[in-house]
């Protein structure tokens, strides 16, 4: 199994920046991508930022150019640095990670809200 705890969620105006974080630990070597996906009220959940081992990302549309994710791989640790945030952007973020054979695993979940 994998454990995720996630931080950096927050209250922020339009247009400004957060960095969300999050620790893995447990079967770290099943690991072949970690990500992020949110979840907005009445909405599913959706695909945010997708990083592999590889170092190869994708990335939803809608945050193209605003958002980057990276992983530190000493650390066990992804983030994403959310720039230019819109409303739109306001959802509960969570951690997730792909494995080989033990399946996916989602954090506890953070909540992001932007607004004025």
């Amino acid at each position: 199994q994998v454990q995720l705890v996630e931080s950096g969620g927050g209250l922020v105006q339009p247009g400004g920046s957060l960095t969300l974080s999050c620790t893995a630990s447990g079967s770290i070597s099943s690991i072949y991508a970690m990500g992020w996906d949110r979840q907005a009220p009445g909405n599913e959940r959706e695909l945010v930022a997708t990083i592999f081992n590889s170092g190869r990302t994708n990335y939803a549309d809608s945050v193209k150019g605003r958002f980057t994710i990276s992983r530190d791989n000493a650390k066990n640790k992804v983030y994403l640095q959310m720039n230019s945030l819109k409303p739109e952007d306001t959802a509960v973020y969570y951690c997730k990670v792909m494995t080989w054979g033990l399946g996916n695993y989602w954090g506890q979940g953070t909540q992001v809200t932007v607004a004025s």
